[in-house]
């Protein structure tokens, strides 16, 4: 009888270690890849920060100390999260990925179009990334906040933008103590700060007990402090310092675990900000001319709309116009409007790495550039040009080349020269340099391997 109890009790207790998620850190699967890549975005990160000498970085100055930087990362366009952040890991522009917004763009006549963010990778992404990559090769993989990248078959662990409270990291979090039940089924309502917080123990954990051989993460409240109090600003300056803080704990992980011999770390951006003391509105001029309508101060009916990606705008013809009247009528009211830049036709989008609308129906019928200090804006009321309120006081989208927009890029340790300072890199070239480093080979790629970097170390 004793004999039988102890071996009923022997099976309960391998039953339930079955049934619950293990802790303890895995141990590399026979034939895997030995070499890591850790990816972080601090989004909103000017390249320009590590040259403040009071500005507080401390484990981002080691980190290019023993590493590589660069003077800055010039962005692709439009210079907004989404479309940057799957350039980082495509090597290619949005021209040929697909992804225009922080979302996706749904069009119907005659309706103002609108961005939907929750829409699967495979709808939005036209390009192979460096995670499909990964995963064709038999390497782990892992995302922790990233974008464009929802139900995205080739992660293996994930700890999404918006968790799914029945995920397994989410379990895991859970059950450590990292987050309660309640917080983590209201978590996209709590306040930025505290869910950078909970990505980075995400991404620590998913670290400490997966060992992925890629994980990229993704920080936001950088980019929402200067999106409300502008860039260089105090509030600015503070979120910097939290966003190093964070940093420095995905390094301990990283050395407490053992894997820092056998891992690179990326720190990049996606863009930087410049500050907006005016706003335009073109739906404003279209509204003027006729050409949308407002009921209860919502628009009803558009036959041109403009859609604001910050320091530039998307402008599309709503209705069918054969003819091209519509379009013309779009040029006229647009004529004068104070802060406008440039208005650009289709033929110049191919040098901003743009699609032609004819290659993507996302793409927009004219692109609008803003002059400094302005950023545009969906508002349809009068009049089309005012200062800018308190808590918008910062954006991002402005064209490229812009110093303002340069982004953040270091890389560091296994496989990086040491103590090296390099001129600009391109956004584009974050994944075909990872690649090479984790022994994959992106093909049809725009960006380049920054082979300059590299120390040869295998």
């Amino acid at each position: 009888m004793r004999h039988n109890l102890l071996r009923l009790c022997s099976w309960l207790a391998l039953m339930v270690a079955s049934s619950v998620p293990m802790l303890s850190a895995p141990q590399p699967q026979p034939g895997a890849a030995s070499n890591h890549v850790v990816i972080i975005s601090l989004d909103g990160f000017g390249g320009w920060a590590l040259d403040d000498p009071f500005l507080p970085l401390p484990a981002l100055r080691g980190l290019a100390e023993r590493g590589v930087v660069a003077k800055g990362m010039r962005p692709v366009n439009p210079t907004v999260t989404w479309p940057n952040h799957t350039s980082m890991v495509t090597g290619v522009t949005p021209a040929k990925h697909g992804v225009l917004f922080n979302g996706i763009l749904v069009r119907q006549p005659g309706v103002a179009p609108r961005i939907e963010p929750w829409r699967d990778k495979k709808e939005m992404v036209r390009a192979r990334t460096l995670y499909d990559a990964a995963h064709e090769r038999g390497l782990t993989t892992a995302q922790v906040d990233w974008v464009a990248i929802q139900n995205a078959p080739t992660i293996t662990w994930e700890f999404p933008e918006r968790p799914d409270p029945k995920g397994q990291i989410a379990r895991e979090l859970v059950q450590t103590g990292v987050i309660s039940e309640a917080d983590l089924a209201a978590f996209s309502t709590r306040n930025i700060l505290y869910r950078d917080h909970i990505w980075t123990s995400a991404a620590a954990h998913i670290l400490r007990q997966h060992r992925p051989h890629l994980l990229l993460f993704h920080l936001l409240n950088l980019d929402s402090t200067q999106h409300r109090y502008g860039p260089r600003t105090p509030a600015a300056m503070t979120a910097m310092a939290h966003n190093d803080s964070q940093v420095a704990r995905i390094v301990q992980t990283l050395e407490e675990t053992g894997l820092m011999p056998r891992t690179t770390v990326f720190v990049v951006s996606d863009h930087g900000f410049k500050a907006v003391k005016r706003h335009i509105r073109p739906n404003a001029a279209f509204k003027k001319a006729g050409l949308l309508t407002l009921q209860d101060g919502k628009v009803s009916k558009t036959e041109a709309y403009s859609v604001p990606e910050g320091g530039t705008a998307m402008v599309y013809v709503t209705v069918p116009d054969p003819t091209g009247s519509l379009l013309t009528r779009v040029r006229q009211a647009l004529e004068g409007l104070e802060g406008i830049d440039q208005v650009l036709e289709p033929r110049e989008f191919a040098r901003l790495g743009l699609p032609r609308p004819e290659d993507n129906e996302q793409m927009a019928a004219l692109f609008l550039t803003a002059k400094d200090g302005y950023a545009f804006t969906a508002d349809p009321t009068e009049p089309a040009s005012v200062d800018a309120a308190a808590g918008s006081l910062g954006s991002h989208g402005y064209i490229s080349t812009d110093p303002d927009l340069h982004a953040l890029f270091i890389a560091s340790g296994r496989g990086i020269n040491r103590g090296l300072k390099i001129d600009l890199v391109n956004t584009v070239d974050v994944a075909p340099t990872a690649a090479r480093l984790l022994g994959l080979d992106l093909k049809d790629v725009e960006g380049r391997v920054l082979s300059e970097i590299l120390s040869g170390e295998k």
